[in-house]
C-alpha cells in the first residue's frame, strides 16, 4: 500500500530532524547527562516536527542501548515505535478524549509499570483541547509522577495550556522552517525518488507550505502525482492555486502607467479563467511585501522565501517604486484581504480596491505640499495629480526645503546662550520716529522676528511705562504670551534697558463686563472688514494661490 511521502520521510533520529537545532541540542544533552525531565510541552507552528520529536525521544528513552541520544532503529522497542504500536507508549487524542473521564483513566493507568520498555511514554496531541477540569484532575499526578512516567503535551496553542500545568513541564517552541533548508530538504527526497524539480518549483512548494514541512511535502506528493516525475513550476502553481509572479507584475505595471482600464482588465480576466479573488489578493499581498523587503534589504536577502531567479526579478520591479509607496500599496492590499472575506460581491470590492491603489500612487506626500506652499512665486504652486508615479521613478525630484522650519526656529532661538552680563546684554535702540509708541515699537520688533503670538498679545494689551517697570493691561488669553522670557528680551531690546515685565488685567473692575443672552449681530461694515483683514493675511493669499479652486464659506473671529 502507497504511503505518503510525509510519513515515508518521516525523521526517526534527531539527526534527521529538518531544523529545531536548539530543541534538538538541549534534549540530546539531557539524555546524555540523564536529566531527564517528566513532563514536556512541546509548542509551535503545524508540521513543525512536534509529534515526531516527541516520538524519536520516546525511542531514544525505550532503547535497548539507552536512554541513548542514538537509537539503534533495529530493536522491538525502536521499530514499534516508528510503527505507532508500542506497548509503552500510548499516544492520546485529546480533541476527542478532552473530557475529565478521560484524564482519569489516564491517571490510573500511570500507576502501572512499563509492559516491557524502560519508561511508559504519554504523548498528547493537540493538548490545549483538553478542558479546564481534566486538566485539574491530571495536575497532581503530572506534578509528581510515578519514576518510569514522561508526559509529552505538543500543542499548537500554548496560551490556551494553563499555567499551574506548563509551570510543572519544560517548554520547548518549535520554530517554522527556514526556507532554504526546506528547499534542500524537499530536492533530497525528490532525489530519492527520481522526480525532476528544478529550483523554481520547489520555491513554490515551499511557500505553499508558509515554514511547515508537513504542508510542503503534502503539496509535493500533490504535484506529483499531477505532473508526473518532472515538475513544472506553472503547472504546479495552478494547481495549488497560487500565482506566478508575471501575472501579479501586471498590477505593478498598471500601477507604473496609471491606467485604470487595465486593472478591470485583470480583475475580468480573473472571474473568467475561474481564480479565487480572495487567493490573489492574499498572494498580491504577499507580492507587495516581498518588493518592499528587496527594495528596503536588497536581492538575495534570506526575509524573502523565493529562489534566485525570482529575487532578481522582484529587485527589478522594486526599484520603480519608493519604500513609501510599497508601504502603502502593502496596508491597502492588507485592508483589501480583509473586506473580501466578508464580501458578498467579491469583484467589486476587488476592482475598488485595485483602483485605489492606483490612486494612492498618484498622491504627493505633505511634506512636498508644505514645501511648495512655502515658495510664494513658484510656478509648482498646486501638486500635479500625477506626481505619485513620477516622484517614484525618481523623473521628477522632490522639491527643496526653503529655509528652516519654524521648529527648528524656535529651537534655535531658545537654545541661544545668554549674555554673560547685563550690561553686555543690552545694546542702545535706534531712536523712536515721529509718532511711534512703545506700543508700536515692540510689536514691530516681535513681528520682525516672528514671535507672532506674543506680538498679538501686544495688540491687544494697554503699555503702560515707568522707571522700574511696564505694565501690559490684557484680557485673561493673553496672559502667559506677555509672561514669557522673549518678551522680556523685547522689552530690553526696545528699550535698550532692563525692566520689570507686570501683567494685568486689562477688563475693569469697576465695571464688571455683561454678557447679553441675544447679543446684536454684526453689521455688514463689520463683517467686511473681518473678512478683508483675513484674506489679506499672508499665509491665507499663499493657499489660495495654492488652490485657486477653494473656496471660503465663513470667517470667524476666534476671540469671540
Amino acid at each position: 500500500m502507497y504511503q505518503v511521502i510525509a510519513r515515508k520521510y518521516r525523521p526517526q533520529t534527531f539527526s534527521g530532524l529538518v531544523g529545531q537545532s536548539h530543541v534538538r541540542t538541549t534534549l540530546e544533552n539531557a539524555i546524555s547527562q540523564g536529566r531527564i525531565a517528566h513532563g514536556y510541552i512541546f509548542s509551535g507552528q503545524r508540521g513543525t516536527g512536534k509529534t515526531t520529536v516527541a516520538r524519536i525521544l520516546a525511542r531514544c528513552l525505550n532503547c535497548v542501548n539507552g536512554p541513548t541520544a542514538q537509537p539503534c532503529g533495529v530493536c522491538s522497542s525502536c521499530t514499534e515505535v516508528a510503527a505507532g504500536n508500542a506497548v509503552d507508549v500510548i499516544e492520546i487524542d485529546a480533541a476527542s478524549n478532552r473530557g475529565i473521564n478521560e484524564m482519569r483513566e489516564l491517571r490510573e493507568n500511570v500507576r502501572y509499570r512499563p509492559a516491557r520498555d524502560r519508561y511508559k511514554v504519554f504523548i498528547v496531541d493537540e493538548a490545549h483541547q483538553i478542558t479546564h477540569e481534566a486538566f485539574n484532575a491530571l495536575l497532581k499526578t503530572l506534578e509528581e509522577p510515578p519514576e518510569w512516567v514522561v508526559f509529552i503535551l505538543c500543542t499548537t496553542e500554548a496560551h490556551k495550556i494553563p499555567t499551574t500545568i506548563a509551570s510543572r513541564c519544560q517548554q520547548f517552541s518549535f520554530r517554522s522552517v527556514d526556507f532554504e533548508e526546506l528547499t534542500a530538504r524537499m530536492a533530497w527526497i525528490c532525489a530519492q525518488e527520481g522526480i525532476e524539480a528544478d529550483p523554481e518549483t520547489l520555491a513554490v512548494l515551499a511557500q505553499a507550505g508558509e515554514g511547515s514541512v508537513r504542508d510542503s511535502l503534502s503539496a509535493l506528493d500533490q504535484a506529483i502525482a499531477c505532473c508526473g516525475s518532472t515538475l513544472n513550476a506553472d503547472e504546479v502553481r495552478t494547481l495549488l492555486g497560487m500565482f506566478s509572479l508575471d501575472s501579479l507584475h501586471q498590477v505593478t505595471q498598471a500601477l507604473s502607467g496609471g491606467t485604470s482600464q487595465q486593472m478591470l482588465e485583470i480583475v475580468d480576466d480573473l472571474e473568467r479563467n475561474g481564480r479565487h479573488l480572495q487567493h490573489f489578493c492574499r498572494e498580491l499581498a504577499r507580492y507587495f511585501r516581498s518588493l518592499l523587503v528587496v527594495r528596503v534589504a536588497g536581492k538575495g536577502t534570506r526575509l524573502v522565501a523565493a529562489s534566485g531567479g525570482e529575487q532578481e526579478k522582484l529587485a527589478d520591479i522594486a526599484q520603480s517604486f519608493s519604500e513609501e509607496d510599497l508601504t502603502r500599496y502593502l496596508q491597502l492590499t492588507l485592508d483589501l484581504f480583509r473586506d473580501l472575506q466578508f464580501s458578498l460581491q467579491p469583484r467589486l470590492h476587488l476592482e475598488i480596491g485595485l483602483l485605489k491603489l492606483l490612486h494612492a500612487g498618484k498622491l504627493a506626500s505633505i511634506e512636498e505640499a508644505l514645501a511648495m506652499l512655502k515658495e510664494p512665486g513658484s510656478s509648482q504652486s498646486r501638486p500635479s495629480a500625477a506626481a505619485g508615479p513620477q516622484r517614484a521613478q525618481g523623473a521628477i525630484p522632490a522639491p527643496p526645503k526653503v529655509g528652516p522650519s519654524p521648529f527648528a526656529m524656535d529651537t534655535r532661538r531658545k537654545t541661544q546662550t545668554a549674555p554673560p552680563t547685563e550690561a553686555a546684554a543690552v545694546v542702545a535702540p535706534p531712536p523712536p520716529a515721529a509718532g511711534e509708541t512703545l506700543k508700536s515699537r515692540l510689536h514691530a520688533w516681535l513681528v520682525e522676528r516672528e514671535m507672532l503670538v506674543i506680538a498679538d498679545a501686544v495688540e491687544h494689551a494697554e503699555v503702560v511705562e515707568s522707571a522700574t517697570e511696564i505694565v501690559f493691561r490684557a484680557p485673561r488669553e493673553f496672559w502667559l504670551a506677555l509672561r514669557s522670557g522673549d518678551m522680556q528680551q523685547a522689552v530690553r531690546a526696545v528699550l535698550g534697558r532692563v525692566l520689570k515685565v507686570k501683567v494685568e488685567n486689562g477688563e475693569s473692575a469697576a465695571q464688571p463686563q455683561v454678557v447679553e443672552q441675544n447679543p446684536a449681530p454684526r453689521t455688514t461694515g463689520e463683517e467686511e472688514d473681518a473678512s478683508e483683514r483675513a484674506l489679506s493675511h499672508p499665509d491665507v493669499r499663499r493657499f489660495r494661490e495654492a488652490f485657486p479652486e477653494s473656496q471660503i464659506r465663513t470667517i470667524r473671529n476666534l476671540k469671540e
